[in-house]
């Protein structure tokens, strides 16, 4: 395998694992309501509500009785992503 496309895979999976964390990161900051206007939430949330609200919005039934579950599928999806891309490559 050429070294270029080893390097792209690379880089992929590590921006694959550095949004999974930003996901998480968002998540988890749901629960606490930290200030809206702080400049690091308001980053998180940029880089996460087009893809969670894309979510939600094609799978409405991924919201259930008030708790979303729109992170874990968007982590699963991620995860498979990055399997398939990696087995793919490497072997």
């Amino acid at each position: 395998m050429s070294a270029l496309i080893y390097s792209i895979v690379q880089l992929l999976h590590t921006v694959i694992n550095l949004y999974i964390w930003i996901v998480i990161i968002a998540s988890l900051l749901s629960f606490v309501k930290p200030d809206p206007h702080h400049p690091i939430v308001q980053a998180l949330y940029r880089l996460t509500d087009p893809v969670l609200s894309y979510i939600r919005e094609k799978l409405p039934f991924v919201v259930l009785s008030g708790i979303d579950l729109s992170p874990v599928v968007v982590v699963l999806g991620l995860q498979l992503l990055d399997n398939f891309m990696i087995r793919s490559i490497v072997g």
